[in-house]
């Protein structure tokens, strides 16, 4: 997976291309951790992202978690397939998917 970042203003986009699984994970927690002070909304860009296995989903909540004490948290450019995973877990009640 790689990860790429892009800050505008009090704005934090994270592009994500490949798989974000059980391997690839806590390289996002990290990133994430560590990017997110200031930041008031982040956006994670789904675009080239292919899988998000259970792992994955825990990143993504525990992130949507830490902005909502200091922002907001968006998924774009979410797949079907991810999309459906979303579905079937109950992520797309409490994520804000666009």
């Amino acid at each position: 997976m790689t990860i790429e970042k892009k800050v505008d203003g009090k704005q934090l986009t994270i592009s994500l291309k490949g798989r974000l699984d059980t391997v690839t994970s806590p390289e996002l927690e990290k990133e994430i951790i560590n990017s997110i002070p200031g930041v008031v909304h982040l956006v994670l860009d789904f675009e080239g992202l292919e899988y998000v296995s259970s792992a994955g989903l825990r990143v993504i909540l525990s992130a949507s978690k830490l902005m909502s004490k200091q922002g907001d948290m968006i998924l774009v450019h979410v797949n079907d397939s991810i999309k459906e995973i979303f579905d079937m877990t109950g992520f797309s009640e409490i994520l804000n998917i666009e």
